[in-house]
């Protein structure tokens, strides 16, 4: 019986879906950390939204890990006073 740990460590073994993979768990961790600021300030998506200038329909796409474009993410951090850093 394969586990999932094994399919998935299986799945690591090509450099494109690892890839792939790498920038999903990156995206969750950018989505996650804009909610809990988000919820740590005690606003709404649409107060946070109406703040960095953007629709809550964009703010909403962000926490839920969805793409967004670098302006719009951006203004969400300025909102939120998080500093976004390319390594």
């Amino acid at each position: 019986m394969n586990t999932f740990r094994n399919h998935l460590n299986e799945n690591l073994k090509d450099e494109n879906f690892k890839n792939l993979y790498n920038q999903e768990i990156e995206l969750s961790r950018i989505s996650l950390k804009i909610h809990e600021e988000r919820e740590k300030k005690k606003l709404t998506q649409k107060q946070l939204s109406k703040i960095a200038g953007i629709t809550q329909q964009q703010l909403s796409k962000i926490e839920n890990g969805i793409s967004c474009n670098i302006t719009t993410l951006i203004k969400t951090c300025k909102a939120l006073n998080l500093r976004l850093e390319i390594v």
